[in-house]
């Protein structure tokens, strides 16, 4: 199969796929029935569950799992940047503890929604999820791959806690926490983008044995998917680092008139230092 020229995928379903959503978006939709969440919660909770579905259908799907590394990465940002938060933006408080209670998950979710437990979760599972014998594995073995997609999102919910938190047991970092915990979190995913993007041979047998779509050879179909990760992952999240900056900025401005000072973040920086 190597070096054969493949064609677009033709348009199909993926039945589990539209089965799994419709199944979280009516349980979600049976929970609030009784006007117990906003409409912009539901329209969240509906975008966020909408993006998981693009991101486990055609064509996105198809293209990761039979053709490009590329679009791999691409499916696994829009499930832990996207819609990771936009589900948790779009849960009630009262659903989310509710949840959380029944399924004893609590005080494990305490610890780890936290800003330095969830630092060193996330990026644990973010390398492992890039490492070749786990890349090549998963995609082998259906059922596995499903595994590790849900050990994904469920590490991103936990890493979007500090930022989108509905609950006050956990509680939202304070904006300039939010900042540096954003910051950091674009460091570590440099260390597998720089394995993808500067390698001189491909990391995934797997991709060495598909049907080569385009024309993009497995060599450069990795370097894509590096560059996506740092720069297209980087760039969105420094974009929510000046949006909670700026809002940050005038919420001072409204409340003190004062002028923000560095003394605040180096404040944020000492308490998250020690832990």
């Amino acid at each position: 199969m190597v070096g054969v020229a493949a064609r677009f995928p033709a348009w199909h379903t993926h039945p589990d796929a539209w089965a799994l959503m419709g199944a979280i978006e009516l349980a979600y939709l049976f929970a609030v029935r009784r006007g117990r969440a906003t409409r912009r919660q539901i329209t969240l909770f509906s975008c966020g569950v909408g993006v998981l579905l693009i991101a486990s259908d055609w064509p996105i799907h198809d293209l990761a799992e039979n053709y490009l590394y590329s679009f791999h990465m691409i499916q696994h940002m829009l499930m832990t940047f996207v819609a990771a938060p936009l589900l948790l933006l779009g849960t009630p408080e009262w659903l989310a503890r509710r949840a959380l209670q029944r399924t004893h998950l609590l005080k494990p979710v305490k610890f780890l929604g936290r800003p330095v437990p969830n630092l060193i979760q996330f990026n644990l599972i973010l390398v492992v999820s890039h490492w070749p014998l786990i890349v090549d594995g998963t995609l082998e073995d259906h059922p596995l791959h499903f595994v590790a997609h849900a050990v994904l999102v469920v590490s991103a919910l936990l890493m979007w806690l500090p930022i989108v938190s509905p609950l006050r047991e956990i509680p939202q970092a304070r904006p300039p926490t939010k900042m540096l915990y954003l910051f950091l979190q674009t460091i570590v995913p440099t260390v597998p983008a720089s394995f993808l993007t500067f390698g001189s041979s491909p990391l995934y047998h797997f991709y060495e044995h598909v049907p080569r779509l385009w024309g993009v050879s497995a060599l450069t179909d990795m370097q894509i998917a590096g560059l996506t990760m740092k720069i297209v992952g980087g760039f969105y999240l420094w974009i929510i680092i000046g949006v909670i900056f700026f809002r940050w900025y005038h919420a001072e401005e409204k409340t003190s008139g004062e002028v923000l000072y560095w003394e605040d973040v180096e404040r944020e920086l000492k308490q998250l230092g020690p832990t």
